[in-house]
Parts: structure tokens; sequence; C-alpha cells
């Protein structure tokens, strides 16, 4: 029993002293969510081996795994990031980009994701979404991420908004697809109505074949959608 226990010892000893020495592998990114690459492998191993100074000869013991977390998820394209490494030394970062549901063009150009903050726009990769132009203050995003966040969850929207604008007075118009007319949407009061008054009035002009016949299409009023001829 003695015998034996000297060799457990032993051997745990052994296994704990040469896990410690192993060195960590090459980082091993694998991207969650969408596949369309904002940030590039190659960035974000550059942003690992950087904040360890050269993770791929640091030992496993020695190797801050939340100091890397922290790094990733500094990054402005990163919703979050996780890092970890097996028992045999192979270091893993998986990594989950923001989802971009708008473009801002203005002095500054950025998309607004999915939870309205801020995102950086990618050498590597262009985010087909609608444009936002107009009065809009990079501080204060919350009615252009409304009417974003609208469109994105709105079939119909979805297919069809090209562009939103936010004027200086705050109210929102809308760029439709292949249609010349503007939509005065306002403000976002009552505004599931006001989009399914569109809607109604979509198809019917789209029966009719008079939507080019249109220059404003104002949902302001009420239960009415007042159109201004071309």
């Amino acid at each position: 029993m003695i015998v034996l226990l000297i060799l457990v010892v032993f051997l745990y000893a052994f296994s704990s002293a040469r896990n410690t020495k192993r060195q960590v592998s090459k980082p091993n990114i694998q991207f969650l969510g969408n596949k369309n690459l904002f940030i590039t492998q190659e960035a974000v191993s550059k942003l690992l081996i950087q904040n360890q100074e050269g993770v791929t000869n640091t030992s496993k013991e020695t190797l801050d795994l939340n100091g890397l977390e922290q790094t990733l998820n500094a990054n402005p394209i990163i919703e979050f990031a996780e890092v970890y490494v097996n028992v045999e030394g192979k270091l893993t970062a998986e990594v989950m980009q923001k989802t971009p549901i708008a473009r801002v063009i203005s002095s500054q150009n950025y998309y607004i994701d999915s939870n309205g903050g801020i995102m950086p726009l990618s050498k590597n990769y262009t985010e087909r979404v609608p444009i936002v132009t107009g009065s809009v203050d990079k501080n204060n995003l919350d009615m252009v991420y409304q009417i974003a966040d609208f469109v994105l969850k709105d079939n119909f929207l979805k297919q069809n908004v090209i562009q939103i604008h936010q004027t200086k007075q705050n109210t929102i118009i809308l760029k439709l697809r292949q249609t010349k007319f503007d939509v005065i949407v306002g403000d976002l009061k009552r505004l599931e109505n006001k989009i399914n008054n569109l809607k109604a009035f979509y198809i019917k002009a789209s029966k009719d074949k008079s939507l080019d016949k249109y220059s404003k299409v104002n949902l302001q009023f009420g239960n009415q959608v007042v159109c201004t001829k071309a």
C-alpha cells in the first residue's frame, strides 16, 4: 500500500510538472454565428500574440486567459470572445462578431449594431444594410436604432427599405427599393400601425401600377395614407 501510494504521488507530480511546462500551440480561431468575417483570423491571432508577447512560447500555467479575453472583447467589431486551453496546450478563441443593422453615412461612417452601439466599417467585408443619412449624432442613435431594428425584424421593410433619413426635427423618412417616393414616417409613435398602412398602400398601388405616380407618401395622419403626386 505504501509503495502504491508513493507511485501514485510520483505519477501525479510528474504529470503536473509536464503539464505545467507544456507550451501553448498556435491559436485556433473559431468564429460563431455570422460567417461573413469583418475581422480576419489573422487579425485575431495578432491581437492574442501581441497581448501575451508571443502566445506560442508561453507555458499553460503562465498564460493569462482573462487578459486575452479582455483584449478581444475590447475590439469594437467583436461582440464577445471566450479563450481557453485544453490539456494538450491547444489555445482556442471562440469569437462572436457584432451584427450591423444599418450604415451611417456622414462626416464619420460607421455601422449601428444590433445592440444600438457603434461598429466600425471593415476593409474585409461590407454588409448590405440600409443607409442612414441626415442629422445623425453618434452619441444619440436611439431613434435611428429603433427604426433600423424595426426594419430588420419586418420582412416587407427588410426587403424594400434602402435608406433611413433623420431630419433636424427628429422625424424619419424612408426610401424604398425601386420606387421614387419618400415615405414620411414622422416620429415613431404608432409605428406598427403606420407600417401596416404603408403595406396596404403598397399592395394596392402595385396592383394598380401606380407606384411611380407619387413623390411622397405620408403616414403621419392617423389611419390615412396621404400621397403627393409626382
